[in-house]
């Protein structure tokens, strides 16, 4: 297939599990009749960005793959709709804890899993309280005739994560989000450093890039939105501002992105063997 037609959805959320699940799933059926073959709902969509504060009571929040609501809703919709939906959710496994995304395709399985690699840790995003690092390695999956990558929210910030699921052949690269305001620095907005960030991996990859953050205000932390479609060259294809609800939607040109990444010659004129520095500690 030389194209793929990709949805981005953003939204704001309650602590209302159910209603949630409903409101995306609502979204995710808009996508599809706008001829989305894969849907990306926001970060941790269940309910509110919990890792605000560290609250043990809330680890209670997690399920395994198999059993949480979230998963579960997406299989159902992805096999009625015959489409894929990147899903992210908090999983128990034993006793760890991960911020974690099931790929589920257009039968409802679930193709497989991927744990978030890098765990921010700071103000308004304490993570490293709930979620070990991830343990999956970098993940890449077949979908609707191409093959696409999925790094969750904090991972969006390394160049490293999206060169590595390139080189495990990835044609579109896919981001769930929660991020927004900073409670240490009021005046500190990062909403076009995250898209600038994820542009240059689009630019630097030759690749189209998929990103959906949620928005909102949850416990005065102000949620930015600023979900994105752009295409290879980071020309950005839909958009949304800090306070729209809705469906993006675009269809990327897949095959054209090969003949530019070829040609850009990127990937001809690397140089592994100088690069070992970025494999060690600092």
């Amino acid at each position: 297939m030389t194209s793929i037609t990709a949805a981005a959805l953003q939204l704001a959320l309650s602590n209302n599990a159910d209603a949630n699940i409903a409101r995306v799933s609502e979204l995710v059926r808009e996508a599809a009749a706008r001829g989305a073959q894969v849907v990306l709902p926001p970060e941790l969509f269940e309910g509110h960005y919990f890792c605000q504060v560290e609250d043990e009571g809330l680890f209670a929040r997690a399920r395994p793959t198999a059993e949480h609501p979230c998963v579960v809703a997406m299989q159902r919709l992805a096999a009625e709709l015959c489409i894929h939906i990147p899903t992210s959710f908090f999983e128990l496994d034993g006793p760890h804890y991960y911020n974690s995304l099931a790929m589920i395709g257009p039968d409802g399985a679930i193709a497989g899993v991927y744990r978030k690699s890098h765990i921010p840790d700071g103000p308004g995003y304490e993570e490293k309280f709930y979620f070990r690092p991830g343990n999956t390695g970098f993940k890449v999956w077949p979908a609707a005739g191409s093959t696409v990558g999925v790094g969750v929210c904090w991972d969006q910030w390394y160049p490293e994560a999206a060169r590595a699921m390139m080189l495990m052949g990835a044609e579109l690269l896919f981001y769930p989000t929660a991020i927004g305001s900073e409670p240490h620095d009021l005046s500190l907005d990062t909403a076009r450093l995250w898209r600038r960030a994820m542009v240059g991996h689009a630019v630097s990859n030759v690749v189209p890039v998929v990103a959906a953050n949620r928005i909102g205000t949850e416990k005065g932390q102000t949620f930015y939105g600023s979900s994105f479609i752009c295409d290879e060259r980071g020309d950005l294809l839909a958009e949304f501002g800090r306070e729209e609800e809705g469906v993006l939607v675009a269809e990327l040109d897949l095959g054209r992105a090969r003949r530019h990444r070829a040609a850009f010659g990127f990937f001809r004129d690397r140089r592994p063997e100088l690069y070992g520095r970025l494999a060690q500690d600092i």
